[in-house]
């Protein structure tokens, strides 16, 4: 890692500005007529370039945030702001937002942590402004990135934009910035953050009940998860913490882990209505995730899963049967820390924090064999093999448990999964022979219906079937789709299935 300071820290604020060329840090990496402006960002850079650094905004707080008064002596921050391959226009932006609407006695500095962006300049040039100092990675860390910044800040407490904070942990009502125009458009103050049994963020509207406590629109909204990347926490706290999960990849699920760990070890998180940030909502990411956007989150929120929630896992498992024999790293250290700050069980976070979140009466999912007589479903690999190939084969088993190739799970959206992989189909003819794909939720060539002693798949309406490959003998069978037939031998199947756990 790199780090960057170039200005005198007794230089004046005003002098800096002057002495910084703006037109021609933004004309190096400008939009070019002709090129798609959302090519680069996905969202419009020529938009974005149109709008001054220093643009005035309306006030979005409610009126009474003006009537508060402040303790005069609160500790100063570090301001961390995470990016990589970010626009120039959005990034001077940012600095120059919070350098207009903070006071300055509250910012010890602003820390940029470039995280291998292609072009080094974004970041270093950046440094002749007003507190600003750069922090390059010399390779991609995302997650891993948000610690270094929080180990060199010399405040007392760390505020991020690309980062969070944490006894009680800050967050502040997200305003949007539309990704086309670049409007300001205020956000609902009356939001908390949710998610449902697959770990997919939401937000919700506080209930009627909740409404009617809040007397004072200015007062904290206690929520049970942040939806990451904006929040400001003591820092000593913080590292006691124990940061941030580094195991976890790029982008996505380290805001449940750190929501969980904050409640179920002793601290709280809040929303201030008070406090506004704007943010630009994409419609998709702007950079490549190494192994996929969505094995990469699977990962994080696994890790998340198999850490905090104990027995109620199980429910995360079956909302998201594609996380089933996914890897997730070492989780021993994150498991000894949980151990050493003596955290709550996910149970109390259920009945404390968030008894809104509804457990499954019945299980989400059963598991077990597919059986047709004696022999049953299995998933074979070979050397060579990219994934596994399906074969009905002699049922087997260990003291009742099957083996873990005949064992399949079958998901409340009617997919039949096994370590991350559904019953899927190519083409929808009859023969079609059936393999295992990736599990995709909403994808209708993975959902499967048992309708009396029949399999069916539910695009095609076709019934899972058996044919003899070739001149091959009758126990060497492939597993295919057919036209439903009442009375063939070879569409008769038993699910042998009970709750997953």
């Amino acid at each position: 890692m790199i780090i960057i300071q170039l200005q005198d820290a007794d230089v004046d604020w005003d002098d800096l500005w002057d002495q910084f060329d703006e037109r021609r840090y933004l004309n190096a990496q400008r939009w070019k007529p002709g090129e798609d402006p959302y090519r680069l960002y996905a969202f419009n850079q020529r938009e974005s370039e149109r709008i001054p650094s220093d643009r005035a905004i309306k006030d979005t707080r409610h009126y009474r945030c003006t009537e508060l008064h402040y303790s005069s002596d609160l500790p100063p921050t570090s301001v961390i702001i995470t990016f990589h391959n970010e626009a120039r226009s959005t990034l001077l932006r940012t600095i120059r937002s919070v350098l207009n609407r903070t006071p300055m006695h509250l910012i010890h500095e602003i820390i940029l942590v470039d995280d291998f962006s292609d072009n080094s300049d974004d970041c270093r040039l950046l440094c002749k402004l007003p507190k600003v100092k750069c922090l390059r990675n010399d390779r991609r860390e995302e997650t891993r990135s948000k610690l270094s910044p929080d180990d060199l800040a010399q405040s007392k407490t760390i505020s991020t934009a690309g980062i969070q904070f944490l006894q009680q942990a800050g967050n502040p009502v997200i305003d949007i910035i539309n990704l086309d125009t670049f409007a300001y458009i205020a956000a609902s103050s009356d939001l908390r953050g949710g998610f449902d049994w697959s770990l997919h963020f939401k937000w919700e509207q506080l209930s009627m009940e909740q409404k009617a406590k809040r007397s004072d629109p200015t007062a904290p909204i206690k929520t049970p998860v942040i939806a990451g990347g904006l929040f400001v926490i003591d820092k000593s706290w913080f590292n006691h913490l124990g940061k941030y999960d580094t195991a976890m990849d790029i982008w996505g699920g380290e805001n449940f882990e750190i929501s969980f760990r904050v409640w179920m070890c002793g601290g709280s998180l809040e929303i201030i209505p008070c406090s506004r940030v704007g943010h630009v909502f994409r419609k998709k990411h702007p950079y490549v995730f190494p192994e996929g956007n969505a094995n990469t989150y699977i990962k994080n929120t696994k890790r998340t899963a198999e850490v905090w929630m104990d027995e109620f896992k199980n429910h995360y498992y079956a909302a998201r049967p594609a996380a089933q024999g996914r890897p997730y790293g070492d989780i021993q250290k994150r498991l000894s820390l949980r151990r050493s700050l003596k955290c709550r069980p996910f149970k109390w976070y259920l009945e404390n924090v968030y008894p809104e979140l509804q457990i499954p009466i019945k299980p989400l999912s059963k598991s077990g064999l597919i059986r047709q007589r004696q022999r049953c479903v299995e998933s074979q690999k070979t050397g060579g093999q990219d994934a596994p190939t399906l074969n009905l084969v002699p049922c087997s088993s260990l003291k009742g448990v099957p083996e873990k190739s005949q064992e399949w799970i079958y998901t409340q959206v009617q997919q039949i999964s096994q370590q991350g992989l559904c019953l899927s189909v190519h083409t929808l003819f009859p023969g079609t022979q059936v393999v295992l794909l990736p599990c995709k939720e909403g994808d209708g060539k993975q959902r499967w219906s048992k309708v009396g002693s029949h399999i069916e798949h539910m695009a095609s309406h076709f019934c899972l079937d058996t044919e003899i490959i070739g001149d091959a003998d009758e126990n060497n069978r492939e597993i295919v789709i057919n036209p439903c037939e009442t009375t063939a031998i070879s569409q008769r199947w038993e699910m042998v299935l009970q709750d997953f756990h």
